[in-house]
């Protein structure tokens, strides 16, 4: 299975494809990111971002996408571009017919390190030690695409029909209590 993780953001948006068949063994097929125009209207950048993810999705034919969820801190301005950025996002990825599944940045940390207030540095460790990669992948926003896509690699089955976010107290139709 081909997993596209998206980092979304309106200057530089991260992506990072990977292939898995079982939570053990994903490998790293592409990253990099993509990027806009800083001092370019908002329109022409969401333009700019939607016609570039748009090639990326061609060029990779991810089957899921798994997209970093929103995380307001302080800056509402930031946040209201980031999440424009994410509207592009999900529109591509409906167009593209891959699935999509969504992960707050905890939910993507506790995955992959077992705790939810890791840091950047030890992040991108584990997206390199998960993936076997010599060095760990760059731009920083790169690496958080590949760890959205590790994740939703650990947590996803197909057969799910509810929900594959094992943080949340959704039940599953596999779950014995369901």
């Amino acid at each position: 299975m081909k997993i596209l993780g998206i980092d979304p953001g309106i200057g530089i948006c991260g992506f990072g494809l990977i292939e898995t068949s079982t939570r053990a063994n994903a490998k790293a097929l592409d990253y990099g990111a993509v990027t806009t125009k800083v001092d370019a209207p908002m329109p022409e950048r969401l333009k700019e971002l939607y016609e570039s993810l748009k090639t990326v999705f061609e060029e990779t034919k991810p089957d899921v996408v798994a997209v970093e969820k929103l995380f307001f801190s302080k800056n509402i301005t930031t946040g209201i571009a980031v999440a424009e950025a994410r509207g592009v996002i999900l529109l591509v990825a409906e167009q593209s017919g891959a699935k999509v599944r969504e992960y707050t940045p905890n939910e993507i940390k506790k995955s992959l390190t077992g705790y939810g207030s890791a840091t950047k540095a030890q992040m991108q460790e584990m997206v390199r030690v998960h993936l076997g990669l010599e060095k760990k992948p760059r731009p920083d926003d790169a690496a958080d695409a590949l760890a959205a896509a590790i994740t939703c690699g650990f947590l996803y089955r197909e057969d799910d029909i509810i929900a594959v976010d094992k943080f949340s107290n959704t039940r599953r139709k596999n779950d014995s209590a369901y």
